[in-house]
């Protein structure tokens, strides 16, 4: 398994719970850029349209030796899921008010896969809380490890 992109941002932003492991319907060049790690997932999310799910905003750079036909960078790109889980999925997001966070581009046995998570957005205060509780661990870590 090699990792191509991680959402750092959406652990900060979201409170992530399940998550899902997906392929994802790619174009010729699409797949050659992906192996070359040009992607980023750091503002893209993900939409059920009926039954189907749509990455959206997820950008992959055109490739170098690409010709007329390269692809879009930004389009919209399909999911693929059983459809007993697009359908689990798309209950959640409905009654529960989450969204679909892409947290997580990689290469399984040479096929692209996307994690997507069930996320619920965070307050202002919850981040800088979050930010707080991790600086005190910081300064624990440090202090125990000086004493010894």
């Amino acid at each position: 398994m090699k990792i191509i992109s991680k959402n750092k941002k959406a652990a900060h932003d979201y409170y992530l719970t399940d998550k899902y492991e997906c392929g994802i319907v790619l174009k010729g060049t699409e797949i050659k850029s992906v192996r070359a790690g040009k992607v980023s997932i750091k503002d893209s999310y993900a939409r059920i349209k009926g039954t189907e799910i749509f990455i959206v905003n997820m950008h992959i750079s055109k490739y170098n030796h690409g010709n007329r036909f390269n692809h879009e960078e930004t389009r919209s790109r399909k999911l693929l899921l059983h459809k007993k889980e697009i359908i689990k999925i798309s209950n959640k997001v409905n009654q529960d008010s989450l969204t679909l966070v892409p947290t997580l581009v990689y290469l399984d046995h040479g096929l692209c896969k996307v994690e997507i998570a069930l996320g619920k957005g965070k307050k202002n205060y919850d981040k800088r809380h979050v930010l707080k509780e991790k600086d005190a661990n910081r300064r624990m870590e440090k202090a125990l490890k000086e004493n010894y």
